[in-house]
């Protein structure tokens, strides 16, 4: 029974709360032996989950040799919703969750606001951290681009309706949003209430739409800390959130010395989801499996 228990299918947690984080969902994927390699954790974006990393997930515990922990990031998914959402809270998040599961170095890899994420986490707490991977995102204060807000009136509007069809929530949604894959990317937090069929937004948009502001900030305290251990910045060719990293590389490099850059080319923001294979190759050959 003990055998088994660690060649079971990937299972829902959550971690212990303390006093000043959120207690965030997880999904661990196993590794295929057990292994004393360090734990990957992989935090979203804005508006994900780790239901988005679920694929990778897996297939990364498995070519890593080593346990993959996806997380919802506060206010997403199935974690707990707060007033505060910024990346100093965020990272205090991490930094629980990490202290909670007894994680010994673990490798942290986000993407977009997971990015930021995890790269603040890793400056104010370098010692906690093996290997960093930041996706599509430049540790500067940048502005978000205006679709976020725009998704947010979506949501709002799609709410008051009350619809019981998701295909007539993804017919007002298209009003706002012409590309398929990022409208079947925000409906993955549209959830059917059971007391009445009811479809609305699990995530808390109000609250998020106030923080648009935050997201797109980097705060100074970040920047002129140091996370000296080894990082991969993996940006998509055609994506403008990376580009920065490029531009602005020797001042990258102040603040993550032993970095490099890679670009997916024919990609965008979603790098992951857009090229996995290619994605997956960067991320393997950087990690390894030892």
């Amino acid at each position: 029974m003990m055998l088994r228990s660690l060649y079971c299918q990937a299972r829902r947690h959550y971690s212990a709360a303390s006093t000043s984080s959120v207690p965030l969902a997880f999904t661990k994927y196993p590794a295929p032996q057990p292994t004393s390699n360090s734990p990957l954790i992989v935090c979203h974006g804005l508006f994900g989950s780790k239901q988005n990393w679920r694929s990778l997930g897996k297939s990364m515990s498995t070519r890593l040799s080593r346990d993959v922990y996806t997380l919802d990031l506060r206010n997403h998914g199935e974690s707990p919703h707060a007033d505060e959402h910024t990346y100093h809270s965020m990272a205090g998040d991490l930094v629980s969750f990490i202290s909670d599961h007894q994680l010994e170095k673990p490798i942290l890899l986000g993407h977009s606001m997971g990015g930021k994420t995890v790269m603040a986490t890793s400056l104010l707490h370098p010692s906690l951290v093996e290997k960093l991977v930041v996706v599509d995102i430049a540790p500067f204060a940048l502005p978000l681009s205006n679709d976020f807000g725009t998704y947010v009136d979506a949501m709002r509007e799609i709410d008051h309706a009350g619809f019981k069809k998701q295909s007539d929530a993804d017919a007002l949604l298209a009003q706002y949003e012409k590309d398929i894959g990022v409208r079947q990317f925000l409906l993955t937090n549209l959830k059917k209430r059971p007391e009445d069929g009811i479809y609305k937004f699990r995530v808390p948009y109000e609250t998020l739409g106030a923080a648009l502001g935050n997201m797109g900030d980097f705060a100074k305290e970040f920047s002129s800390a140091q996370y000296s251990g080894p990082t991969l910045f993996i940006a998509g060719g055609k994506s403008s959130y990376g580009k920065p990293i490029e531009q602005r590389f020797d001042q990258v490099k102040t603040m993550f010395p032993d970095c490099r850059l890679e670009v997916v080319q024919g990609a965008g923001h979603w790098v992951h989801a857009e090229k996995p294979e290619p994605f997956m190759k960067l991320v393997v050959d950087f990690i390894g499996t030892k």
